[in-house]
């Protein structure tokens, strides 16, 4: 935990002289504006800065539109990639009038789901740690007109580029096939020393790495793992990963993307994300049970399966997130769990110790905000527990290999970002409970959903369209 006073050191060590302030809207989008760092003193963080809500994408109108924003100290780290040193923080959104935490701030939506786990009794504690996953392209083209729609990737390590002339030089050939990325070596991974860099970034940020590396499609797939930590930590990181990531590629004249599905016929880009609940030190989902989990934990496996459909228009919030959640392609598509299958959505895995007893949820991209993904997955959990929802018998087999009349009981996740949608819709008293998610907050977020995203994407034909089509 820091203080203020240790934030004011750190920007005393560093010679800091500005103050980025940084908020995550409803959409998973990070926005910021930069103070200078004679402000930088306790007022800051007891009385916030005022800030226009109404430009910021679902949230306020324009008559009602002053908002207030407290910088979170323990948040704080020095931004490696800016020329004058400067110190960032992600900081919580407020109405200025009722000095109540904002219903539409995701940050604060995960607040207020932390504070539901503990008026419950059942924990004080909820671990997340998530896996995104990204592409780093050469370069990317992309437009859509009327007249004119197309995307073309750039990949130095693609194969489609085996034929071509290389631009700096002569083109050596090596070349990393579809689904054929998996823990290559270098030359045909070329990103070995920009993921190092990467890493390196995120720990002056504050982020702790595991390891680093290849994933298993061509163009670039990469993976960084990061230590778990608690709910709003976790998606402090993903930000500050998310930054990390696009900041050093772009150095490198290279470009980032966590873009569910952004190539046809081989794998995407998921997030899956580890969950346990803890109460006095003690984690709540080590037992006796199937896989050494606790009958708390298979409840809690319960409510994420039970809700898992509307925990999709969170977790999968992207139209694109649906083009990776279809078999084949290592995404799973069926709400089921499992100890040995990765084809099953909830995997528990195998580890060593009750400490690190846990499950993981395997739909979950990083297209959306972090934080409510993580509050939808925390108050899944709960309502299993609290209801000791039942998850059925566990799927140790190939969900992909099951005859269709067996395959037909399995719940499948959902196969578009407006089923979802709609999901939510039917499916979100468990989610309002305490007050976490507001009512208003999941109709705003479900009305911008359908009017920018879902109806925009109904209305553009795809190019692939005039292959089967253009002839008819």
């Amino acid at each position: 935990m820091s203080s203020v006073d240790d934030v004011l050191a750190l920007a005393k060590d560093n010679d800091v002289k500005w103050v980025d302030i940084q908020f995550g809207d409803m959409f998973g989008t990070v926005q910021h504006f930069t103070v200078p760092v004679d402000r930088l003193d306790n007022d800051l963080f007891e009385e916030g800065l005022a800030f226009d809500g109404s430009s910021v994408r679902g949230w306020k109108s324009i008559d009602k539109s002053d908002m207030n924003i407290k910088p979170d100290p323990d948040s704080a780290f020095i931004d490696p990639f800016r020329e004058q040193s400067t110190i960032a923080m992600f900081g919580d959104i407020y109405e200025p009038r009722t000095g109540q935490l904002y219903d539409r701030a995701p940050r604060g939506i995960a607040r207020k789901a932390l504070a539901y786990l503990n008026s419950t009794g059942i924990g004080d504690t909820a671990f997340f740690g998530p896996e995104p996953e990204f592409f780093v392209l050469d370069g990317v083209r992309y437009n859509s007109e009327p007249g004119n729609a197309f995307y073309a990737l750039e990949s130095i390590e693609a194969p489609w580029t085996a034929a071509e002339d290389n631009p700096l030089g002569a083109n050596l050939g090596h070349k990393i096939r579809h689904k054929h990325g998996y823990f290559p070596l270098p030359p045909a991974d070329t990103l070995y020393d920009l993921r190092n860099e990467i890493c390196s970034n995120l720990v002056s940020m504050g982020v702790e790495i595991e390891l680093h590396h290849h994933e298993v499609a061509t163009a670039g797939q990469c993976e960084l793992g990061t230590k778990f930590g608690t709910l709003l930590d976790a998606g402090d990181k993903v930000n500050k990963y998310k930054y990390g990531v696009k900041n050093t590629a772009f150095q490198h004249g290279k470009t980032a993307t966590f873009m569910p599905k952004p190539m046809f016929e081989d794998n995407g880009s998921g997030m899956h994300i580890h969950t346990s609940i803890w109460k006095d030190g003690k984690n709540l989902f080590a037992g006796d049970g199937y896989a050494k989990l606790s009958q708390e934990a298979l409840w809690a496996i319960g409510g994420i399966l039970k809700h898992g459909r509307s925990i999709q228009a969170f977790t999968n919030a992207s139209q694109n997130s649906y083009r990776r959640l279809v078999p084949g392609y290592e995404a799973p598509v069926n709400l089921a769990y499992s100890a040995t299958n990765r084809s099953a959505s909830v995997r528990i895995p195998l580890v060593s110790g009750d400490k690190a007893r846990r499950f993981e949820f395997r739909c979950p991209d990083s297209s959306g905000s972090p934080y409510l993904s993580f509050s939808a997955m925390l108050m899944a959990m709960i309502d299993g527990i609290k209801n000791q929802i039942d998850p059925g018998e566990a799927m140790d087999k190939n969900i992909y290999d099951l005859p269709p009349e067996e395959l037909a009981g399995i719940p499948s996740t959902c196969g578009s970002l407006d089923e979802a949608l709609s999901e939510l819709e039917a499916d979100k008293d468990w989610l309002t409970v305490g007050d976490v998610f507001s009512e208003e907050m999941i109709e705003s977020y479900i009305e911008y959903k359908r009017e920018d995203e879902v109806e925009p994407l109904k209305l553009r034909p795809n190019p692939y369209e005039f292959f089967l089509y253009y002839n008819c």
